[in-house]
């Protein structure tokens, strides 16, 4: 398996630094708004990553652990206007990004930090880099010198000459060198604040996430990921200030999904092309969105339109018909040899396709196309009156579902208790239906068929047999 490391700028083999564990850390949300696209697919491009590698290795377990950021100035400015402390405001959007992701079938991850709840733990983590001499206090707070850690901006690929301000409030605060970057902030007037060895204030943004990954990860893990947004200056504040302290690399792989566009421009409120996960959701199912986003390679941009997640939407509504086909068909009369083996053919080839493609920095859209084709081939063999082997067809279901698993465009790879009692009753009713119509009976046969859609439910009738599928699409 190979993955792009943005740090070296190549793919590289992928070999994971414990026998147990493969650890991620992948850079959460600030928690003051609802979640939009953007958010959907860094979430979904690492989910899709650690389903994968959970596959790949599976004698190892994955930690993976995102973190939310809940203090921040935007959260401090919305909570004083809506007159609540940023704690309830974290609460509300927190639970909003469960309710989304849950929706979007992302897993739970390991565990999720909050910034507020490792403040002591980034205050010794300073405290440490200060008697290092890579840090220094001034009038309260607390700054980085980069001059002092040589290879900054070996991610980002940024020169010290090139840099600005590190923060825009930091412009008229007198530093050593305006490159510098905040460890810890001074109290303003009507902030929140934490006691310090340096008076009250509040941590800087990027000592957090330090804290948190080594904490829970260790000083080295094996994927550290999130937006492309982060190289710089997120990542890049990050690597040297963890570094610093342990002189230790602090990831094997730098790992970073590119940016969503509305309509082609860049998605923003300004421009009213600012769409959250949940207006989305309103309007489209959480799988059309899932499938739309991954038939983009993650490192490429990818343009949002009502176009292209329409035909997205149609296209996965072909792979639910060919898993609905392969559960539901049954030999009723002597298989067909030559179509198995072409079954047989098929999935290989599709095993194959899928992995390889995988494997190769987790090229999903050539996965996505592999999945596709034997969809294709799967809907032509259900409107055809010949039967396949039972063997083959199970073999070609359980595939089907493996690979839309991984993906994360099923829930779960085998069926609950209830999923199979729905199915035998699903075959009564149709068996009914079917009686009726044979009997000439169309008033009744017709009557189960509206009923069945009001409930959302959709008969599809081929020459020998009736499929039924909920209306996903």
């Amino acid at each position: 398996m190979k993955i792009y490391n943005t740090m070296t700028g190549i793919k590289e083999d992928f070999i994971p630094i414990n026998d147990r564990v493969i650890k991620m850390y992948v850079c959460g949300p600030t928690v003051y708004d609802y979640c939009h696209i953007g958010h959907a697919r860094a979430g979904i491009v690492f989910d899709t990553i650690r389903r994968y590698l959970e596959y790949h290795f599976p004698e190892k377990r994955v930690e993976f652990i995102t973190n939310f950021t809940d203090i921040d100035d935007k959260m401090i400015t919305r909570a004083e206007k809506e007159g609540i402390t940023i704690f309830e405001l974290a609460d509300r959007f927190i639970n909003q990004y469960f309710k989304d992701f849950d929706e979007l079938n992302i897993k739970r991850a390991s565990y999720y930090p909050r910034a507020t709840e490792h403040i002591p733990d980034m205050i010794k983590f300073i405290e440490k880099l200060i008697e290092l001499d890579f840090a220094y206090e001034m009038e309260g707070s607390v700054y980085f010198n980069i001059e002092k850690f040589e290879t900054y901006g070996k991610l980002s690929h940024k020169k010290l000459e090139e840099l600005g301000p590190s923060d825009e409030e930091d412009k008229f605060v007198k530093k050593r060198s305006p490159n510098d970057f905040a460890l810890w902030k001074k109290r303003k007037e009507g902030e929140p604040y934490w006691d310090s060895p340096w008076g009250p204030g509040r941590p800087g943004w990027h000592i957090e996430c330090s804290t948190m990954s080594m904490k829970y990860l260790g000083d080295i893990f094996d994927i550290h990921g999130g937006g492309l947004d982060l190289v710089f200056p997120h990542h890049e504040n990050e690597i040297a200030q963890s570094e610093a302290l342990t002189g230790k690399p602090l990831a094997n792989f730098f790992v970073y999904n590119n940016y969503v566009t509305i309509n082609g421009q860049k998605m923003s409120k300004s421009l009213g092309n600012f769409f959250t996960i949940e207006e989305i959701l309103q309007k489209y199912p959480s799988m059309a969105l899932r499938f739309f986003l991954l038939a983009t390679h993650y490192r490429s941009p990818i343009n949002f339109s009502e176009d292209h997640i329409m035909q997205a939407k149609s296209t996965f509504s072909k792979i639910q018909l060919a898993l609905a086909y392969m559960e539901q068909r049954k030999a009723s009369s002597v298989p067909s040899d030559q179509l198995s083996d072409e079954l047989e053919e098929s999935i290989q080839i599709t095993r194959q396709k899928f992995f390889d493609a995988m494997d190769d920095d987790f090229s999903t859209p050539k996965a996505v196309a592999s999945i596709n084709i034997f969809a294709r081939h799967l809907n032509r063999l259900a409107i055809l009156k010949e039967d396949i082997r039972p063997e083959t067809l199970e073999k070609a279901y359980d595939l089907l579902l493996e690979l839309c698993y991984i993906l994360g465009l099923v829930e779960e790879p085998k069926l609950s208790p209830e999923a199979n009692l729905i199915n035998k009753l699903m075959e009564v009713i149709v068996n009914l239906r079917n009686s009726a119509r044979e009997l000439k009976q169309f008033e009744v046969s017709d009557k189960i068929r509206d009923n069945l859609k009001a409930l959302g439910i959709m008969l599809i009738d081929y020459l020998s047999w009736t499929l039924w599928i909920k209306e996903y699409f």
